[in-house]
């Protein structure tokens, strides 16, 4: 039981801490609304615990042997990052309706994951601390863990993004705060990139 606890506060510290993941979600909740927010989250939730598992059964030993895949996952994620930074920079800070726009898919938040040095850190670091042995039923377990911890951490990123949005209504104040996001987000991925 101790271990499943440990894997829950492992997940739970590396799910919501700020990150870009995290950053789109609050932007896409105050955007665009709870449903399109959690069509992020769902891509984003779904795409980690792929790369998760993946992690688990053999990603870690192909990268031991082709470590210049780091590089260019690295590097591609943050291009990509840095893409949805400017779409936030460019934003006019009026808010979406339903008509308007759908906001973030669900393959934007898998790909944001997929591209995320972070997400590799942890899928790495977790995977190498709890399953080490290469346990097929602890690579599941983590994994199960990790995907509900993972996705009502990035769900209150999106609530949080909402609560925001009844309170900036204005088009002035939301284009400030898109660019702010985008600035933590680019610096996010500088610092990322710096790892």
């Amino acid at each position: 039981m101790d271990l499943f606890i440990s894997m829950a506060a492992f997940a739970l510290a590396a799910s919501i801490s700020p990150g870009p993941v995290n950053l789109v979600g609050l932007a896409s909740g105050m955007q665009y609304g709870f449903r399109a927010g959690m069509r992020h989250v769902t891509g984003a939730t779904a795409g980690f615990t792929v790369l998760l598992i993946m992690t688990g059964f053999g990603v870690n030993a192909l990268l031991h042997y082709l470590p210049s895949l780091i590089g260019t996952i690295k590097w591609a994620g943050a291009a990509f990052l840095l893409y949805m930074a400017y779409k936030l920079a460019i934003g006019d800070g009026r808010l979406a309706t339903a008509k308007s726009t759908r906001g973030p898919s669900m393959y934007s938040g898998a790909a944001m994951q997929w591209l995320n040095p972070k997400a590799w850190l942890a899928s790495l670091a977790g995977m190498g601390a709890y399953v080490g042995d290469g346990s097929t039923s602890l690579i599941w377990t983590f994994a199960a863990i990790y995907f509900v911890i993972c996705y009502a951490s990035l769900a209150s990123w999106v609530v949080a993004g909402m609560f925001l949005r009844r309170h900036l209504g204005d088009p002035e104040r939301m284009r400030w705060l898109n660019r702010v996001l985008a600035m933590l987000l680019v610096l996010s991925t500088v610092y990322l990139i710096r790892e």
